[in-house]
């Protein structure tokens, strides 16, 4: 029998499927108050079109180029989110100052509306004012030349687009810095710095079609319904096919259980949904690498013992490593992978004897993996498992880690990059004629340690939420504070805006869903999905203010104020964004006749010579890895120690939040809670609804976060989870991986203290 729990304000069950009628609900709400009833029907069907605009969610690719339903609910509220009726004008900014602004939520900051003028901070008012493009331009300028390249940042948001983020990557150069702190280094830099050292390119190999001919999907560390909800329609009919799905993931997620597709008619008309894991594993916050050596210990004991599981004519020819990787499997004791996973042997020994009976598996993964500080050997370790029996490279199989961001992988692609190859600093030289820096930037983590330390003075962001994305906001926002100057380029309002040094502007942008008119006429940009297909987006609603400019013709209008001898001639490249695509193709491998190509609906594809089983590693073949151990050596210090995952609401993208609900988890109007094991609640003494502080259990770590609500749920025993950004504080900055310098976000020591049995009421 269940136990009885007491009632929690804004704690109830939710017992309805992923999507559904709650979905439908829930974009009709997100419709009704933020968009023209009249307009926001055709907007949301020109989203992911041909002659529409990319949806400025997530990075799944689209199946079909043609006039279907192509858009969900989180799609619609990203959408909505951004062509809202509402204004931040220069006279809401008059009546609130900067001071007044930080006291409120990140969800009333956004919520405010779009951004319709240029701005700069006045610190005698305390206000951010109107200020002339030109102008502000110039006086950027100015202040850039009184510093050294290596004293700036620049910061690029996965939503920028291949020519903006090309010409921001251009500009930097030029300048003279690889200082580009980016969106990635936040989430998958793991699989950036992890796959090229494996099978020779940071990308996944999978398109959708193999997923129609795969026989079996291992989903590891992610949450589609939440995080990359357009994946839902293709595991949707995955299941429906009667193909196995096997999860791995700490907490139970409704997305990954039940799915009632929104175009289904039977299923919205029965009230019906279809059962989307064959089976679930709760592995351990931490565990998943002792489950992978535990799945690989089986694969590797079934071929001893009967022969025929391991694909031993791939490995021989394709392959280095498996030797070492073998012993190293072979020593690792059953007791150390069952306590790290959290699961037993037979569990782990059931997830092998499917994936040998597979001819062909998928096996997908997201920041479950790669935020841990052994991030990039987790990823390793999934290709690993990979090609023990020959499944990178062959249709229906491959790895598929699966990007946030719309564009986070296209922005990489074109430049975005700390450690760019000596390749492409050559070609910048020959096309530009200057002479771009080698030497290695700042990823985030450094940047904002820079910032900390007053080696950074500058910091001009391309979109994002830096400073709250980050960790350590004790130490963080400080820093932000100190610099000499820094400039946001947004939509809308944030808390990073807000974080003023001494000189700030605010840029407004153009939204994607937004008509983009340059000398020309009208522009399209690109974008790159994570399946590594590049096409074309064109937004047609009218801007939310005249005054709104193209990311491209910002930075471009930066750097012609900076640059004073440069070569490029900046204007013309924004007159026509055919000629950035140009530069691009004379500069990077792979965008062969790139403005012919993404006039073809669906565009193309980047070369991926894995799929090939061609392998552009050092030694040519795809690299088995070691992984020491079965832990992460973070088990804190003393007593009682839990390991702290960050995670987002339903009503959320990255630090963007919709709306205070998180329907699937049964969370409303709140989000100040923790989400706990009720057998480990036990063990400390604690009930639901409890209120607790939460302090970081790392050597000299003073993190903490005060008075929040305890609530049991099927989570893994010693895991527990909040929302990120607010348990951001709990992540020191120096708690990552070392190898990509991605922040331990999944997998923080922490402890739970009792601070009161009394039931507060949220807001």
């Amino acid at each position: 029998m269940k136990k009885k729990r007491r009632a929690v304000p804004g704690i109830r069950d939710y017992d309805g499927p992923a999507g559904g009628w709650g979905a439908l609900k829930a974009t009709a709400i997100a419709v009704r108050t933020q968009m023209d009833a009249l307009e926001a029907p055709a907007t949301l069907l020109r989203t992911n079109q041909p002659d529409g605009f990319d949806c400025p969610g997530c990075a799944w690719p689209d199946k079909e180029h043609k006039s279907t339903f192509q858009f969900c609910e989180n799609g619609a509220k990203a959408v909505t989110w951004e062509a809202t009726s509402k204004r931040v004008t220069p006279e809401f900014l008059a009546k609130n100052s900067v001071s007044s602004l930080l006291q409120k939520s990140d969800f009333e900051l956004e919520g405010y509306g779009r951004l319709t003028h240029p701005l700069r901070y006045d610190r005698a008012s305390d206000t951010f004012q109107p200020v002339d493009w030109d102008a502000a331009f110039a006086r950027i300028g100015d202040i850039l030349r009184g510093l050294e390249p290596e004293q700036v940042e620049f910061y690029t948001s996965g939503r920028a687009s291949n020519e903006a983020a090309y010409l921001f990557q251009l500009f930097a150069r030029e300048y003279g810095t690889n200082n580009f702190p980016d969106c990635s280094n936040m989430c998958h830099e793991a699989t950036s710095v992890g796959l090229p050292r494996s099978i020779g390119i940071g990308k996944g190999t999978v398109s959708l079609d193999d997923f129609d001919k795969t026989e079996l999907v291992i989903s590891i560390g992610h949450n589609p319904g939440t995080n990359h909800p357009r994946m839902m329609g293709t595991l949707h009919e995955l299941a429906r096919r009667n193909v196995p799905i096997i999860v791995l993931n700490p907490l139970r997620e409704r997305a990954l259980e039940r799915f009632a597709d929104p175009q289904s008619v039977i299923e919205m008309a029965t009230y019906g949904s279809t059962d989307i894991a064959s089976t679930y594993f709760q592995v351990k916050a931490g565990g998943d690498a002792a489950a992978l050596k535990g799945i690989a210990k089986h694969l590797l004991q079934m071929d001893a013992d009967r022969g025929n599981v391991l694909d031993r004519a791939f490995i021989a020819e394709h392959t280095l490593g498996f030797e070492d990787f073998a012993t190293d499997i072979a020593r690792t004791a059953w007791d150390d992978i069952e306590r790290e996973a959290g699961l037993s042997r037979t569990a782990l020994k059931s997830v092998a004897d499917a994936y040998a009976k597979s001819n062909a598996t998928i096996i997908t993964y997201g920041m479950g993996i790669t935020q841990h500080n052994k991030g990039t050997a987790n990823v390793r370790l999934i290709a690993d498992v990979l090609l023990l029996r020959g499944n990178i490279g062959k249709p229906g199989a491959g790895i598929c880690p699966l990007r946030g961001h719309s564009n986070v992988q296209g922005n990489r692609t074109v430049g975005i990059t700390e450690k760019p190859t000596a390749a492409f600093i050559n070609r910048l030289k020959e096309v530009f004629g200057f002479e771009p820096p080698s030497q290695h930037g700042h990823d985030a983590v450094a940047a904002t340690q820079a910032m900390i330390d007053g080696r950074a003075k500058a910091m001009i962001c391309l979109g994002g939420n830096f400073a709250v994305a980050m960790p350590d906001h004790e130490k963080g926002f400080p820093a932000m504070n100190s610099l000499d100057l820094s400039v946001h380029v947004g939509t809308k309002l944030n808390r990073t805006h807000l974080l003023v040094g001494k000189e700030t502007y605010i840029f407004p942008c153009l939204g994607r869903s937004e008509l983009d008119i340059q000398a020309t006429g009208r522009q399209s940009i690109t974008v790159e999905d994570s399946m590594s297909m590049v096409h074309a987006s064109s937004g047609k609603l009218k801007p939310a203010s005249p005054l709104l400019r193209a990311e491209p013709a910002i930075v471009a209008g930066i750097a012609k104020a900076t640059l004073t001898h440069t070569r490029v001639d900046w204007m013309a490249l924004v007159e026509d964004y055919d000629r950035i695509r140009d530069l691009i193709e004379q500069t990077l491998p792979g965008f062969d006749k790139y403005n012919e190509r993404i006039r073809v609906p669906g565009g193309f594809r980047m070369p991926l010579p894995p799929t090939r089983r061609v392998w552009p590693t050092a030694t040519g073949k795809a690299m088995f890895s070691v992984f020491d151990g079965v832990d992460e050596n973070a088990s804190g210090e003393g007593d009682n120690v839990l390991r702290l995952i960050t995670l987002r609401s339903h009503d959320q993208y990255n630090t963007t939040i919709y709306a205070l609900d998180d329907r699937y988890r049964g969370v409303f109007g709140r989000r100040d809670v923790l989400f706990m094991n009720e057998d480990d609640m036990g063990q400390l003494g604690l009930e639901h609804g409890d209120r607790v502080d939460i302090d970081t259990a790392l050597p000299g770590s003073v993190q903490r976060l005060e008075d929040i609500t305890v609530v049991a749920y099927s989570i893994a025993s010693g895991s527990v989870a909040a929302y990120y950004p607010e348990a951001n504080v709990l992540v020191p900055l120096d708690y990552l991986d070392k190898d990509s310098g991605t922040p331990s976000f999944k997998s923080v020591p922490i402890r739970v203290t009792l601070r009161s049995k009394e039931i507060r009421m949220p807001g």
